[in-house]
């Protein structure tokens, strides 16, 4: 049989392919759907008694702690409620340190002496949950024969009804700790450091006048990059089934250089999964914003609104499982992967970052005169300095072996961590250095010479896609994040230095004002005073330029380039004591990240040598000898004949395949030297791990470039990003 079968017959079901029946009401409009599935404030109201209900809103909105008595009737609204929505079964959906989303699902039907059954939902069962905690992820925190996790309720994110065809769940967002209360996940740190972060920002506004106001929060808008290839090429890659990404493939003759797939029209079959994404994101209360064609092709984009940095984490990764769940609907397999295809952009999963509360909006809007916006200036100069005294910690948080393949390629910001603030901030805090602000650039007007076009107005200054952390108007982006994480590691580690930030400039206008202090007076010296200790993180110039790693190692910025590299920043001193200060973590807890970090570097590695070492092994040497037999063959034939051969095409092919045969000998015997008795020389032993498996890399794909395409085993780059 041709050794391309599978991808011709792939090539054809899609020429084939056929969109799935509607599953619903086409005449439906999307804002009757929009949370129907969310046990939300409005369900709340009205199936709750008002004590009740005033009870739980005051823990979500003003941090009240959760009055255990008012369980019992939550539990009892929830079950009805989740009930009538077709759910037989509940399930405490918590995030533990795999990075993922975990569940552990029960019936609601409890058997009776009689032979029935009787639906049960007490409200202990609603506020804890016991799943095994031995087997996933935690740093030391546990030993593996000991067992006993506990989930926890988390009254602020609401639960929701997930739908299935073979039945419903009640699913209920809760935190994961150990017997000891330490986190076992990201949901419990990233509550921790937002309470910090709030405590800190409101003593800042109480200076300014702000008193019995709502708690602060952050907020996060996460947008998330993907990719989508044709479910019979994804099972017909080992590596995309395995690692997530491709570890052979050439660049296709044409790739994204014509810039023509970025905001292009939307493919068909990709618009109808989006659109059926979007019915299931809107059901469970996920306000799905923009979608758009990105940058290479194959590549897509969704963008959120902003919600509240514990329920956009929450939202996140179940935005996740839904794509990956209805891209199968739709005969396509969705990739995460920060980088699956070599040669063109990886996906990113940008955090835009703001703090505030539903009276006072964003803290992070200038207005028209940001010059004249004080309180705006404080809480921006707490960014500045924030993120140039905590820049490892920023890097750490988005440290992953399968983002290293990203930051620093021309689709990501480098591993330099710097602020970008605009020209408009950039000139203020230019003159606050010098003394008072006295001027804002304005906006100015873009003429575009078409009568019947309007004048424009434009923005006082540019954004910046090189900046890891930039000024987008009213929040800040950090762009650094990868597609595959959860954003509550980039949130937490944003929250916990704000909260250090915050801290410092309250302390810094309370001590001033109780000395006599002018307030306005005040606050220009501690702005003056930030930009001109901290002032070195801004940076608005381009971040791909070759002189701006030499600039920035006189600004004394650190270049983190890998994951190795980072993931120390996670236990220095002054980590562990900025986290165990705002009670985020304490030092166990940051160790067990440290080690993990280096756990999961170990693994992903590992697992993506060994695919490379059998996939170079028993597919592409095969492919490549049997090609090397048919050229052989056809030298042989033709002096048979008496034509004199040519043998470049023989010498050509049979010094790749010796290349081969040699860079996967040369891998596996580094596969079996030893790798180390801890997981920081397990992940070094990782990291040498890499340029064997480029070599084998370097011998496959040149070896792809000239044996017969008939005889290729693998789905081509070509394939997988044009035939959608």
């Amino acid at each position: 049989m041709s050794g391309n079968a599978v991808r011709m017959q792939a090539i054809r079901d899609v020429e084939a392919y056929v969109p799935p029946a509607h599953s619903f009401d086409e005449s439906e409009a999307p804002g009757e759907v929009f949370g129907e599935n969310v046990f939300s404030k409005a369900v709340m109201q009205k199936r709750l008694p008002k004590s009740v209900y005033k009870s739980v809103i005051s823990t979500i909105e003003k941090g009240a702690s959760l009055d255990p008595l008012v369980a019992d009737a939550v539990a009892s609204a929830m079950k009805d409620w989740a009930l009538e929505k077709g759910a037989t079964h509940y399930a405490h959906v918590f995030y533990p340190l795999t990075g993922l989303t975990a569940e552990k699902h029960d019936s609601f039907f409890e058997p009776t002496g009689d032979g029935s059954a009787l639906a049960e939902f007490a409200g202990k069962t609603l506020v804890q949950g016991e799943p095994d905690a031995s087997s996933f992820p935690n740093g030391g925190l546990r030993n593996t024969f000991e067992a006993r996790g506990y989930t926890g309720w988390d009254v602020t994110s609401p639960a929701y009804v997930l739908e299935n065809p073979n039945g419903n769940t009640l699913c209920i967002p809760t935190v994961f700790v150990s017997m000891t209360g330490e986190a076992l996940d990201h949901k419990t740190p990233l509550l921790r450091s937002q309470q910090a972060m709030g405590e800190h920002a409101e003593r800042i506004l109480a200076l300014f006048g702000h008193t019995d106001i709502e708690k602060v929060v952050s907020f996060c808008g996460p947008e998330q990059e993907y990719f989508l290839v044709d479910r019979h090429f994804f099972l017909a890659r080992p590596d995309l089934m395995n690692a997530g990404r491709t570890l052979f493939g050439t660049k296709p003759p044409k790739g994204q250089e014509f810039d023509d797939h970025y905001f292009g029209a939307i493919p068909e079959r990709v618009l109808g999964f989006m659109m059926d994404t979007e019915r299931e994101l809107f059901k469970l209360g996920i306000p799905a914003k923009t979608r758009h064609n990105e940058v290479a092709p194959g590549q897509f984009e969704i963008a959120p609104m902003f919600e509240r940095g514990n329920i956009a984490a929450d939202h996140q990764q179940l935005l996740m499982t839904t794509f990956k769940t209805i891209a199968k609907k739709h005969g396509m397999e969705i990739l995460f992967h920060e980088k699956p295809f070599q040669g063109v952009n990886g996906s990113g999963k940008h955090v835009n970052f703001s703090l505030g509360n539903s009276e006072l909006g964003s803290l992070l809007v200038p207005g028209d005169n940001p010059h004249d916006n004080a309180q705006f200036l404080v809480f921006c100069a707490a960014v500045i300095r924030a993120v140039h005294k905590y820049a490892g910690l920023l890097r750490a948080s988005v440290a992953s072996a399968t983002n290293d393949h990203r930051l620093g390629a021309n689709e990501a910001p480098p591993a330099i961590i710097s602020i970008f603030l605009g020209d408009q901030l950039a000139d203020i805090f230019e003159q606050i250095a010098q003394g008072p602000a006295k001027s804002s650039k304005g906006k100015g007007t873009m003429v575009i010479g078409v009568d019947t076009l309007p004048h424009l107005p434009t923005d006082p200054g540019d954004r910046n896609r090189t900046s890891p952390f930039a000024f987008t108007g009213n929040r800040f982006e950090f762009r650094a994040p990868g597609s595959m994480q959860t954003v509550s590691g980039p949130m937490v580690t944003i929250n916990t230095i704000m909260a250090d930030s915050l801290d410092y400039v309250a302390t810094a206008l309370e001590e001033a004002v109780a000395s006599g202090t002018d307030f306005d007076e005040a606050v220009q010296a501690l702005l003056t005073e930030i930009i001109t200790e901290h002032g070195a993180v801004v940076f608005n110039g381009d971040g791909y330029a070759d002189a701006w790693p030499i600039e920035a190692e006189k600004r004394g910025l650190a270049n983190l380039k890998t994951t190795l590299d980072a993931l120390p920043e996670l236990i220095t001193p002054e980590a562990l004591e900025l986290f165990s200060k705002y009670k985020v973590f304490n030092e166990r807890e940051m160790h067990s990240r440290y080690e993990i970090g280096l756990e999961q570097y170990a693994l992903t590695i590992g697992v993506e040598a060994r695919l490379t070492l059998e996939m170079g092994t028993t597919i592409v040497l095969p492919a490549a000898v049997r090609h090397q037999t048919e050229v052989a063959q056809n030298v042989v034939a033709l002096k048979a004949a008496g034509v004199e051969p040519d043998t470049a095409p023989l010498d050509e092919v049979s010094a790749a395949v010796a290349a081969l045969r040699s860079s996967l000998a040369s891998l596996k015997t580094s596969l079996a030297s030893d790798d180390g008795h801890s997981a920081l020389a397990e992940a070094q032993h990782a990291a040498t791990l890499l340029p064997a498996m480029l070599a084998v890399r370097a011998a496959a794909d040149s070896l792809e470039e000239i044996v017969a395409d008939d005889l290729w085993p693998l789905p081509t780059y070509q394939e997988m990003l044009f035939v959608l």
